[in-house]
């Protein structure tokens, strides 16, 4: 079920809103994972049960690994925490990753003339990929003793399985919404005045951006062989169409957790105005990045042991979160390009601010081309159509518009696509940036207040008519 779907604008989302506001406060947390079990059996169907499962371990997992760390066993804690985190690995590992195995394995073996091998076919459990970094966090957290095991297993499935950010995010780490759980005295009308803009906000980014685009981007890279316009024109359409896209789910997710009293954390902050890749992943997926700060950068040693050490660790978090993202080269290459941009940026300097306007225009131009450079790669469906996409970028093949991505690129998607690219690439104030943040003054009050209406009672209206005429699509990092 997505969140830009008419199931679920006219039918799940007002049903549970009412039951929560209709219900005691006791009752808002049963509410909430009642309702977000339904949203994940209703997409996942016989997968529910592999959540369960998860969810049954790690919340017993929880309470051991703290009953542990009050008797005074380190030794015990310890072993329970390390088989829950294999346990949960085991789960990615086998569900995302042993389909991948066996066909390099199989690659391998008929290279060698060893014949065929067996090919492992499992399908995705939506999802997981997040779920199980939720499960992660927890036991990590609990581990550490930051914060005490949840006692209340409705509390429990309520943080893994909350379903505004089950699917596609943010990643939020148990100790940033512990406290919430177990404060159920919400201001339901304050919560939702709150929460629904934003959420209005990302349907629009999703629908009437992100939807829109999709198909010039699609066009651009089912082809054979591009030419030099239509190597630039998809990579343009893929860079828009993946940050409105993700950018519009986290938004939804963000608005919904507020419409039942959660604050869950940011995910994006501007990321094409970056001024460098290390720039970029601080406002790029921030949910992604502090979960790997937080669980295997820092306890890898971070960067307290030294230049090559920093480095080493860099690019094993990138290889990582490539492979977060999907089994395939594309996404591991990708994660390799990033690291080893991180690591260039670190020998060259280029990891500071920029020093005056000049600088900070051509740096924030070099990164954009950086970072659209790796979008071709992880949007391809293997390493040879990326070659061949960035071969063309780099002018091997001119010629016009393929036919095909011109005919996507009627009038209508060429105005949404220009739109965006100067909403994302126009320079914006920091100063005034923080007046509307903090709402300070008259002008400021306005203008957010404006600006909010007219997401709220224009642009939100105008994506509910798109999704009920059938023209959206799956959010992209559903398939993650």
């Amino acid at each position: 079920m997505s969140f830009a779907s008419p199931l679920f604008l006219w039918f799940f989302m007002p049903a549970t809103l009412a039951a929560y506001w209709a219900s005691p406060r006791r009752l808002r947390n049963w509410i909430v994972s009642a309702a977000s079990l339904i949203f994940y059996t209703w997409g996942a169907g016989a997968y529910a049960a592999l959540l369960l499962s998860a969810i049954a371990v790690n919340f017993a997992t929880g309470i051991a690994v703290d009953s542990a760390r009050l008797a005074g066993r380190p030794r015990a804690r310890a072993a329970v925490a390390a088989a829950a985190i294999a346990w949960d690995l085991g789960i990615l590992a086998v569900w995302k990753y042993a389909g991948f195995a066996s066909r390099q394995i199989d690659a391998l073996t008929a290279a060698l003339g060893l014949g065929h091998s067996p090919i492992v076919s499992l399908a995705l459990p939506i999802g997981i990929s997040f779920f199980t970094f939720h499960h992660i966090s927890y036991v990590v957290d609990v581990y550490r003793g930051s914060r005490p095991a949840q006692r209340s297993l409705v509390g429990f499935v309520t943080y893994i399985a909350m379903f505004p950010q089950l699917v596609a995010g943010p990643i939020v780490r148990y100790h940033e919404i512990s406290a919430q759980l177990a404060d159920t005295a919400r201001d339901r009308f304050a919560d939702f005045a709150a929460g629904f803009p934003r959420f209005a906000l990302g349907l629009a980014k999703k629908v009437i951006v992100a939807d829109t685009v999709a198909p010039v981007a699609d066009a651009a890279f089912a082809s054979g062989q591009p030419s030099m316009a239509t190597a630039w024109v998809g990579a343009l359409a893929y860079t828009v169409q993946i940050y409105f896209d993700f950018s519009g789910y986290s938004d939804m997710a963000v608005g919904l957790g507020m419409m039942f009293g959660f604050r869950l954390p940011e995910n994006f902050a501007r990321p094409y105005s970056a001024c460098s890749v290390t720039d970029f992943w601080r406002r790029w997926h921030i949910s992604l990045s502090r979960w790997f700060r937080d669980y295997v950068y820092i306890p890898l040693g971070g960067n307290r042991r030294g230049t090559r050490a920093t480095y080493r660790n860099l690019v094993i978090i990138f290889v990582l979160c490539g492979f977060w993202h999907g089994a395939n080269w594309t996404f591991l290459c990708w994660g390799l390009y990033h690291g080893g941009l991180l690591v260039a940026e670190r020998l060259l300097g280029w990891d500071r601010p920029p020093g005056g306007v000049p600088s900070l225009v051509l740096r924030r131009a070099a990164t954009f081309l950086l970072v659209m450079v790796g979008w071709v790669v992880f949007r391809s469906a293997d390493m040879s159509q990326a070659v061949g996409m960035l071969t063309a970028m780099a002018g091997a093949r001119g010629g016009e518009l393929d036919e095909f991505v011109l005919f996507a690129l009627d009038h209508r998607r060429t105005l949404v696509l220009a739109l965006a690219l100067g909403v994302v690439l126009l320079p914006a104030s920091p100063g005034f940036g923080r007046i509307l943040e903090e709402g300070r003054g008259r002008a400021a009050r306005w203008v957010v207040g404006a600006a909010r209406a007219t997401v709220t009672w224009v642009a939100a209206p105008y994506a509910a008519v798109l999704v009920a005429a059938g023209t959206f699509s799956p959010f992209l990092y559903y398939q993650f």
